[in-house]
């Protein structure tokens, strides 16, 4: 059995529950870091700071590691989904964090240079043109400094408000297209049509958010559709693959249609645009011939 270092106290505890399944995996199968390093492609220190919680493992080395440790990837490949959700919003909270002292220390360094302490002038005599400040210099350091200052204060309130999305660049009536919709849930990027042929992962749409609405055995391989009710859209995923099986979903008969070739044994299409998951569709068709379809 391998003997872990204890796990940051401070990792989320989804992100804790994953690297711990994971050790669990690697201790089961009998495997050292470096054999698994060997067996998977991955490097010998990634493992090390996969299996410590101090890097989140990326979706290929989760199926990797699957397969190596003889195991179905579809249990930790949605212990993944969540554990990688559960790190992009402690990157948001650190970004966040690093906003805020870098315009506190700002605010600071204007400080120092008098602007914002609320004193005071008293009229000095008049001084000679040779031994008077140059006019304007003062004054150009302290309005670039505040005006720094002012950016990085909206910025940092626009951040804290939109948790880190971008704003329209003008007011107007929501759109099915649009990313970053008002009243979605943070780091989900679209909604509707909006998501049609975007990644899923990339677009928010994955982890708490999906569910498995059918699923099929086809040969070896499990068939789902996977349906996110808050992104209005639906893909189709397949696990236990070949290279060169393929997957596709279709939407509202064959009017939206996607496709995905697995490269390895754990592969989903782009999404469609669904009002409810009964409107989707997956089919298989594996490279043996044998087809399927996850209704």
């Amino acid at each position: 059995m391998a003997r872990w270092k204890a796990l940051p106290e401070e990792l989320d505890p989804q992100i804790g529950e994953f690297t711990r399944q994971m050790r669990r995996l690697v201790d089961e199968a009998g495997l050292g870091v470096a054999t698994l390093a060997d067996r998977t492609g991955y490097s010998r220190t990634s493992w090390e700071r996969y299996l410590n919680g101090r890097l989140l493992a990326p979706k290929g080395a989760v199926g990797a590691l699957a397969e190596v440790c003889g195991t179905s990837p579809v249990h930790l490949t949605t212990m993944w989904e969540l554990a990688e959700r559960a790190w992009s919003r402690a990157e948001s909270r650190h970004d966040r964090t690093m906003e805020q002292i870098r315009i506190t220390q700002a605010r600071a360094e204007l400080g120092d240079f008098g602007g914002g302490t609320g004193t005071t002038t008293v009229d000095a005599p008049p001084q000679s043109p040779s031994s008077a400040e140059p006019p304007g210099g003062r004054r150009r350091v302290l309005l670039f400094l505040a005006g720094a200052v002012a950016v990085l204060a909206v910025l940092g309130t626009v951040f804290l408000l939109t948790g880190g999305e971008s704003t329209p660049a003008a007011a107007g009536p929501p759109s099915p297209s649009a990313t970053g919709a008002p009243g979605l849930p943070p780091g989900v990027k679209c909604v509707g049509i909006g998501c049609a042929g975007k990644d899923a992962e990339a677009m928010g749409c994955s982890g708490d958010l999906v569910t498995t609405a059918r699923s099929s055995t086809v040969g070896a391989a499990t068939l789902e559709v996977r349906y996110s009710r808050t992104c209005g859209a639906a893909w189709g995923r397949i696990t236990g693959a070949a290279p060169g099986d393929r997957v596709r979903v279709t939407a509202d008969g064959e009017s939206e249609r996607v496709e995905a070739v697995a490269g390895e044994t754990y592969t989903y299409t782009p999404m469609v645009a669904v009002g409810r998951a009964g409107e989707a569709e997956a089919c298989v068709t594996l490279t043996s011939g044998r087809t399927g379809c996850a209704k």
